[in-house]
């Protein structure tokens, strides 16, 4: 659907950048040291996750999962219906 939740450098794969609702946002940044703001994106909606972090793979599972779904969430009923959410 030409939207993107997730980037990372798939040579160095060291960090992710995950789309976030900017109150979560903030709050993931204070909680732990491997979430900063999103490098060379939108500060206000884009986590930097580092992967060799603070952060468990469980807990970085579901921040994929967020981005993806606040992502859908923006998209028209059409285009949900062509990913077959709907």
């Amino acid at each position: 659907m030409n939207k993107m939740f997730a980037l990372t450098n798939i040579t160095t794969c060291e960090s992710v950048n995950l789309k976030c609702d900017p109150a979560k946002a903030l709050e993931l940044r204070a909680a732990f040291e491997g979430v900063l703001e999103g490098y060379h994106m939108s500060k206000k909606h884009w986590n930097t996750v580092l992967l060799e972090s603070d952060i468990r793979t469980s807990h970085l599972l579901s921040l994929i999962d967020d981005s993806y779904n606040l992502v859908v969430s923006k998209l028209t009923n059409k285009e949900k219906e062509a990913l077959s959410l709907l």
